[in-house]
């Protein structure tokens, strides 16, 4: 029993979970446990829920990924496409960013991940992804690759 729906802020407590399994490979590979995904409360969160739309992949009742999108003058900034370790290379990652695409149709599509993410960079390229830009943010010091996709 799998499925994809829209969360809401009572998932948050399980989301916020999952994030901070999701996001520790990522630590490791910056040698940087400091990381917003890492450093955000269950209230934070929550707080994703007010301007974006968050879906989750239920596997057996439980939540095993989920990803966030939120459009602003036809571009859709999608943002925390996360899996559970144990549930990774089952193409539920893949599955999430096709329906974040069907609910933005029409809009070009806007996401970052850290510039030595090669494996995040190989998975964002085989669906139709392209670099356009490399930016550290205020919030960290890990370089981010921005990446398109125009319908």
């Amino acid at each position: 029993m799998e499925s994809i729906t829209k969360a809401n802020v009572s998932d948050a407590p399980e989301i916020h979970s999952l994030q901070r399994l999701a996001y520790i490979s990522e630590a490791e590979l910056y040698d940087n446990f400091e990381i917003e995904p890492l450093k955000q409360s269950v209230g934070d969160v929550e707080k994703a829920f007010e301007h974006n739309i968050v879906l989750k992949y239920i596997y057996h009742g439980k939540i095993v990924g989920s990803v966030r999108a939120y459009e602003n003058e036809g571009i859709c900034y999608i943002g925390r496409l996360m899996v559970h370790p144990d549930f990774q290379n089952r193409g539920i990652g893949k599955k999430l960013m096709k329906e974040v695409e069907l609910m933005f149709a029409h809009c070009r599509y806007e996401l970052f991940t850290g510039s030595k993410s090669v494996k995040n960079i190989s998975f964002y390229e085989k669906l139709g992804y392209k670099g356009f830009k490399t930016q550290k943010l205020d919030r960290e010091e890990t370089v981010f690759l921005f990446m398109e996709k125009q319908e």
